[in-house]
C-alpha cells in the first residue's frame, strides 16, 4: 500500500482520484484544493503525488519542487497540453484531463514502482 497525495482545485476530480486510490488499496494524503493546503501537506509521509498544474490563480510547481527535494515522484494532472508543465518538469509524468481509471492506475503504478527501485 502506498500513500499518495492528491492536489486538485476541482473537488469532483479530487474525489474521483481519492476513490480510485482507495479502490486500488492505497492511502490518500489530502486531498488539497489550493496551494497553501498542498504546501502544508508536503511534510507528510508519502510515496507519490498527483498534482493539478493549475490551482486557481496559482500553480503546483512549488509543491512539486518540495517533493522533488524529498525524492517523491510526482505526476501532473492537466487539462492543458503536456507542454504546459514547462521545461523544469518536462520529464514528469502527466495525466491529461479527463483521464480514465486505466491511465490513472498505470501512472500510479509507474510512480510507485520507480520509487521502490
Amino acid at each position: 500500500m502506498a500513500r499518495v497525495m492528491i492536489v486538485d482545485d476541482e473537488p469532483l476530480i479530487a474525489m474521483l482520484a481519492e476513490g480510485w486510490l482507495e479502490d486500488l488499496g492505497h492511502q490518500v494524503v489530502g486531498p488539497a484544493h489550493d496551494l497553501q493546503s498542498a504546501l502544508r501537506l508536503t511534510t507528510e509521509p508519502m510515496d507519490a503525488a498527483i498534482l493539478d498544474v493549475s490551482l486557481g490563480a496559482d500553480n503546483s510547481y512549488q509543491v512539486a519542487r518540495l517533493l522533488r527535494e524529498r525524492n517523491i515522484p510526482v505526476a501532473f494532472a492537466t487539462g492543458h497540453a503536456p507542454e504546459a508543465v514547462g521545461d523544469e518538469f518536462a520529464g514528469a509524468m502527466t495525466l491529461a484531463k479527463p483521464f480514465s481509471f486505466e491511465t490513472f492506475s498505470s501512472v500510479l503504478s509507474a510512480m510507485i514502482s520507480g520509487r521502490s527501485a
